[in-house]
């Protein structure tokens, strides 16, 4: 076991340290196909009776694009997403697309996908600690609820305000573009963070890692 158990410790330093130097043609391939996986997960839907905004895979995908592909790629990858998606590739939520995606009620979602993902990706490559499970954690909370959620609610807002007439109130807009999805993001976000311990190598493999004289205690 213990044997096995080193085994896949160099594996997964191998494999991100071979996405680190990999060529740009290859992370613009892995990004291309991070796309493909949001799209994919985009189409696994509950729709809620009383918000237009349902309740989707995609962020799943967003929060560990940064983790896989890094702090530049991982947020490429959600560019690519939302950019091939209002060019008209249906692979947004419910297999929308076209440029009126952005401006429809989860348009401001799209946009914090991409920040979302560089943001995350930053963390992972540049800080060793920030690989296990709590600081991930906490990084994901903040990245969903902070950089994915408000540039969703201010759409949102937007939307909501073009339909009725009205401007809605804080609270609508929490029922509306927050309240609903809280368990399955929590659940998203702790799955998306376990599996980040899991898969990222807890020593340097950038070669930039702010925090690599203190990371050796940590593999």
């Amino acid at each position: 076991m213990e044997i096995s158990i080193d085994n896949y410790f160099e594996k997964r330093y191998m494999l991100f340290k071979w996405r680190s130097n990999a060529s740009l043609a290859n992370k613009a391939v892995m990004a291309l196909f991070m796309a493909c996986i949001t799209g994919i997960m985009a189409q696994v839907i509950i729709p809620l009776p009383w918000t237009p905004v349902p309740v989707t895979g995609q962020t799943f995908a967003v929060l560990v694009a940064g983790i896989f592909l890094g702090r530049k790629w991982g947020g490429f990858s959600q560019l690519f997403y939302v950019g091939i998606g209002v060019a008209g590739v249906p692979w947004f939520a419910g297999m929308t697309g076209g440029a009126g995606a952005l401006l429809s009620a989860s348009g401001g979602y799209l946009i914090g996908f991409v920040l979302a993902a560089f943001f995350l990706g930053y963390f992972a490559d540049r800080y060793v600690k920030a690989r296990n499970f709590i600081p991930m954690l906490a990084l994901m909370l903040f990245a969903n609820f902070a950089l994915i959620y408000i540039p969703g609610l201010a759409v949102l807002s937007i939307w909501t305000q073009a339909a009725t007439g009205a401007q809605p109130s804080i609270w609508t807009l929490l029922v509306m573009g927050v309240l609903p999805f809280l368990p399955g993001e929590v659940v998203k976000i702790g799955g998306a963070a376990a599996l980040a311990k899991a898969v990222t190598p807890k020593k340097p493999f950038t070669g930039g890692e702010i925090d690599v004289k203190r990371a050796e205690n940590l593999f």
